[in-house]
This record gives structure tokens, sequence and C-alpha cells, in this order.
């Protein structure tokens, strides 16, 4: 599945809600990670940042403009850089297995989402929701991964808990045991001083690479049906480099040319 190879990606994060505290992963951080100069702190630092780069320079050191981002190597982890990997115990058809995320490269995409806790009340939705369209993630290759602080024997016992009494019934893919907190931690989740993790959902593509990532709060679900346009248009733009997913695009619906007069053709046709 998932860690690594290459660092240039597509950008699909949607926007994130995150506690109070200024995360290190959060997109701001990220972008003044970016930067040329060393001193941000003042709008006359950034002013001088883009001041030195020079429009032309930058239309002219490419003769095909790039829609992706190179992540650094120590901006651990966001859109554009390798999965963490892990390696975890988890439950898959009632049954103690391991899982290492690694071990996917080169050979599916991987759906990982990380969910508070087992037996509560929006998580089984979510859960059970991957679940009853895993035929449709497999179709595209994908492989799905639930991950919590729970032990896998609290896993084991939600998947043996019936849907009718908010268990989860048996499920078609693994359930991770975070219970170390790591996992949560290095994707930029934990809440510390809970010890739980908020809704993170990453897209990570066959070469290890985070492609897409969001993160809810704690009362707000996310939708698999979004998350399988995502992976969609995702698989789509790295099967076709030179053109670009607008928004809301689904297989079949005109793709877009990222270039100022080509893209008139996808405009014009609105």
């Amino acid at each position: 599945m998932a860690s690594l190879a290459s660092t240039t990606t597509l950008i699909s994060s949607s926007s994130v809600l995150l506690p109070s505290k200024p995360s290190p992963f959060s997109p701001a951080a990220s972008f003044l990670r970016t930067l040329p100069s060393t001193s941000v702190s003042t709008s006359s630092s950034l002013r001088s940042c883009f001041s030195s780069i020079s429009p032309l320079t930058c239309i002219r050191s490419s003769s095909r403009p790039s829609f992706a981002v190179k992540a650094q190597a120590n901006d651990l982890p966001l859109v554009g850089n390798k999965a963490p990997d892990f390696e975890a115990e988890a439950v898959f058809d009632q049954e103690f297995i391991k899982v290492k995320l690694s071990e996917y490269i080169g050979k599916k995409y991987v759906i990982l989402f990380l969910y508070p806790l087992d037996f509560t009340f929006v998580c089984p939705t979510e859960i059970t929701a991957f679940s009853d369209r895993y035929e449709e993630f497999e179709k595209l290759n994908t492989e799905v991964l639930g991950v919590s602080v729970d032990s896998v024997f609290s896993h084991l016992a939600w998947v043996q808990t019936e849907r009718k009494s908010g268990g989860l019934g048996d499920l078609n893919y693994p359930l991770v045991s975070d219970i170390t907190k790591s996992i949560s931690k290095s994707f930029g989740v934990l809440i510390p001083d809970q010890g739980i993790a908020l809704r993170g959902l990453f897209i990570i593509d066959k070469k290890g690479v985070i492609q897409h990532s969001t993160i809810n709060n704690l009362g707000i679900g996310r939708s698999v049906d979004e998350t399988m346009r995502t992976l969609q248009a995702l698989q789509y733009v790295q099967e076709n480099p030179d053109e670009v997913c607008p928004a809301g695009w689904k297989p079949g619906e005109k793709s877009m040319k990222p270039d100022p007069k080509l893209s008139k053709e996808y405009f014009s046709a609105i």
C-alpha cells in the first residue's frame, strides 16, 4: 500500500477543523515552511519573499506549468509527502492479523481513515458505510483501513455486535488498533488531552504518497460518496497528467487542460 517514492503530488485537501492550539500540520504552517525566507513574522517579510520571485522566471522555467506540490521531506505528513509507515494489530474476519502500511506500496491505493472510539455514535455509521461500498473501492484497486486507539479486543467485540444494537457486524476491511496512539500522532490527528483521534481521512497512492486528506471534528461524519469521487479524480489525473479535474468532477465528465488558452474549451462548454 502506501509508503512513498514520489514527492510530486496533486493537492486535493479539504478544510480541516482542529483543536484551538495551532498545529504544525495546518495548511498555514505547511505554507510558511515552503517560503524561501526564514523570517515570516511580518507582512513586510512576506512581501519581500514574493517580490524576489520573478513571474517571467516562473513562466519560462518550464514549458508546461505544474499543478502539483513538492512537499519537503521534513514536513510530516501532509498532502504531497510520503505517508508515515506503521505496523499494528488489526481485526479482520473476526481474527487478529498484522497490518503494515508499506506492504501496499506498488500494489494498491489506500483509504486510511481514523475515528475517535469504538462503541460510539457517529463512528459506526462511517465504518459500516465504507464496508457496504467496499466492492466499489476494490474495483478501483484500493484497500480501506479503519483505525482507532482502541485495542483489538474492543474491535473484535464491536464486530461481534449486531448493527441493530449499535455494533458493526462483519466488515469487509481491517480495523487497526492504534492503542499506542502512534499512528494518530504521526498523521497529525491526535487530540493529546483526550487521547483520541479526530476524524482524519487520507488517500494514499500506490507510491505511498498522501494525495488527499480531510480532518473533521468529532461530531461530523464523513462522506463515502465524496471519498470515492476524490479517489476517482486522483486516479484520472495520474493517468492523464496533462489534465486537471474541475470542481465536482465525476468519471465521464469533461476535464480541463491547465493552460490559459486550452482551458477555454472547458469554460465555453459550461
